[in-house]
C-alpha cells in the first residue's frame, strides 16, 4: 500500500462518519457505516491495505471512538464542528497507528 492508497482509505472512511438523526432531546449523534473488505475494493480502493485496516488491532477502538465523539465536545459545540471531530478520528488513528 502505497501512501497515497492509505490517504484514498482515510478519506473514503471518513466520509463513512456522519450525523445520526438528532435525539428527541437534541443531541448529537455520530454514527460509522463500517465498511467490508469488499465495500472498499468495489469503491476503488486497494484492496490489501484496507484488509489491512480492518484487521488492525485498533479498528474496533477506533469505531468506538468515532461514535463517542459528542461526549468529548463541549455542549455549545455546532453539529458540524462534532462531525468534523468525529472525522478527525478516523484521520488521527491512521495516521498514527497505521503502516505501509
Amino acid at each position: 500500500m502505497t501512501p497515497d492508497e492509505l490517504r484514498e482509505i482515510m478519506q473514503y472512511l471518513r466520509q463513512r462518519v456522519r450525523l445520526k438523526d438528532n435525539n428527541a432531546d437534541g443531541e448529537i449523534a455520530i454514527e460509522f457505516d463500517a465498511p467490508t473488505a469488499d465495500v472498499m475494493a468495489e469503491a476503488g480502493l486497494d484492496s490489501e491495505g484496507s484488509e489491512r485496516i480492518l484487521a488492525a488491532p485498533w479498528w474496533g477502538e477506533m469505531a468506538e471512538d468515532i461514535v463517542d465523539t459528542p461526549e468529548m465536545c463541549e455542549p455549545d459545540d455546532s453539529p458540524e464542528q462534532v462531525l468534523e471531530y468525529a472525522r478527525d478520528v478516523v484521520s488521527e488513528y491512521i495516521r498514527k497507528r497505521a503502516e505501509l
